[in-house]
């Protein structure tokens, strides 16, 4: 007897079946996100870093209207290793769950650095940013193994290249509120043409579909002002303590044209040094006692994870479970 041929497989017709919306290359409109409108409130938004659930916490209680997860500062702190393109997509992803959980009520960006690899991996990365509460993340230009943007020895890929991976990103944002960053390091890649080379890639990636564009590590003010006269739409600029870029507030920052002012690693250099302190006086002493005024005391610490609120919690349960035992 001959063999029956099997049935094909069906499949139903559903939404996730059907074929994404896309954008062209130059988007008409995007909708507003909650970054978007602390830029039109507040003329510059100043946003530390915060790599774990704890310093996203005491980023919100001191009343920072928006906060930023460092690739950096997640290497270091998660890995204990140098931003040194060792940092996967999935572990940002993780950490920013527990980081947007940890402060609700303010939006997190999140660093994706190159996106995990090709525009397809892009998609990728910016849903599960998405997926985990994250309101915008930034897409790097450079060559993989990616670097920190003030470290020496980094590579750009073709800018044409990170245009298509930044319209992939602004395909699968759709109408997510999610704010997209463009950042490039050219100005890293030429003493001579560094930098104009990194404001055309700048506002190249703006036409692609970018929120904002970041031009990673200019050298002096003038640099600054240039970016600011010349790039299109939003701008982005990277505070890092030790780095190439001269330090400034965000009014001096908001003079030279930029919106968004990142402190990415204040929060990471400040617990290094204070953890560098108080253990090399433990060592020495054998106790904190006298050290206690450089150190947060229980009771304030307390109070910084919200300690009463579970107590209150735990007792309202307990009086409800006592209730139902007692009508059962």
């Amino acid at each position: 007897m001959l063999a029956m041929k099997p049935p094909a497989i069906q499949y139903p017709s559903s939404k996730l079946y059907s074929k994404p919306k896309t954008h062209s290359m130059h988007p008409t409109a995007k909708l507003q996100t909650r970054i978007h409108r602390l830029i039109e409130e507040q003329g510059t938004v100043l946003m530390p870093g915060c790599y774990d659930a704890l310093t996203a916490a005491i980023v919100q209680k001191t009343g920072f209207s928006a906060g930023f997860i460092s690739g950096y500062a997640l290497s270091a702190s998660l890995l204990g290793k140098p931003d040194f393109g060792l940092l996967t997509p999935p572990e940002m992803a993780e950490t920013a769950r527990f980081v947007c959980a940890a402060a609700p009520r303010i939006p997190i960006i999140a660093d994706a650095d190159t996106g995990g690899g090709n525009a397809l991996n892009v998609q990728r990365t910016v849903q599960d940013l998405i997926a985990a509460g994250a309101a915008g993340c930034f897409l790097e230009d450079q060559a993989w193994p990616k670097k920190c943007g003030h470290m020496r020895g980094k590579q750009v890929i073709p800018a044409e290249e990170h245009a298509s991976k930044i319209a992939s990103a602004r395909d699968v944002i759709w109408d997510s509120d999610f704010f997209l960053v463009a950042r490039t390091d050219a100005r890293a890649t030429s003493a001579k043409t560094g930098l104009s080379d990194a404001i055309s890639r700048a506002n190249l990636y703006m036409e692609a579909g970018a929120d904002a564009c970041f031009v990673e590590a200019p050298r002096d003010d003038d640099e600054l002002k240039e970016i600011g006269r010349k790039t299109k739409g939003y701008r982005v600029c990277n505070m890092l303590e030790g780095g190439v870029t001269p330090l400034h507030t965000p009014e001096e920052l908001k003079a030279m044209g930029f919106h968004l002012i990142l402190h990415p690693l204040t929060t990471l250099y400040a617990s290094a040094r204070a953890t560098i302190d108080i253990l090399k006086t433990l060592k020495e002493t054998g106790s904190t006692r006298g050290h206690l005024h450089k150190m947060a005391t229980f009771e304030e610490f307390n109070q910084l994870v919200d300690l009463e609120s579970w107590f209150d919690l735990e007792a309202r349960y307990s009086t409800n479970r006592s209730n139902a035992i007692r009508r059962s």
